[in-house]
């Protein structure tokens, strides 16, 4: 979010293409950026999910495969902004798929460390790719991350996305995860 407000963007600029929909950051984007007033378009593997997503504010929602495989070095124009958790081709096609002087935050490994696309949104469209680090980010930026979160984030929402599991259960959890059946952020209760 901060990066995409950073880039100049405002709701009234257009949808904002959210990947990995389903993931803890993903969930929690839909959520901060459809209550700041921006259509959030989500992107998924499984549409089973709609109606989760729908609850925490996206507008719409697409199949994951119309992004994850090679595409064009640039297409018709359609996101104002994204935010990627997947990497490799889903963002080369994100990107791709950018409007002019739109912004792009990348931050995820899901499909890939790759990035198999051209310059052409850069070069033609002047399209900004802002890379999110969490790990090294200074201070000041943590602080007002975490105050934005404070004050941004629909305390329901994040009950929505949230679940608690205790030590016990992080095994079976994990196998869930792997095969794509978690939603949202787990937290672990090691008292519980």
């Amino acid at each position: 979010m901060l990066a995409l407000e950073h880039g100049g963007l405002a709701p009234e600029r257009g949808d904002i293409l959210v990947t990995g929909a389903n993931g803890g950051a993903g969930s929690a984007t839909i959520a901060l950026l459809s209550d700041l007033g921006y259509r959030v378009v989500a992107s998924t593997g499984r549409p089973k999910e709609a109606e989760y997503l729908r609850r925490l504010g996206a507008a719409e929602i697409i199949d994951r495969r119309t992004l994850s495989a090679p595409g064009a070095p640039i297409a018709k124009e359609r996101w104002a902004g994204v935010v990627d958790s997947v990497g490799s081709h889903t963002l080369a096609n994100a990107l791709a798929q950018t409007q002019y002087r739109g912004v792009v935050a990348a931050f995820g490994l899901a499909q890939g460390a790759d990035l198999p696309g051209s310059l052409l949104p850069f070069i033609l469209r002047n399209v900004t790719l802002a890379g999110i680090d969490s790990v090294n980010a200074p201070r000041e930026v943590r602080l007002q991350a975490w105050s934005r979160l404070a004050t941004d984030l629909d305390p329901k929402k994040l009950e929505r996305i949230t679940q608690v599991v205790g030590l016990a259960e992080v095994t079976s959890v994990a196998k869930r995860m792997l095969q794509g059946q978690v939603r949202g952020r787990t937290v672990v209760d090691v008292n519980a």
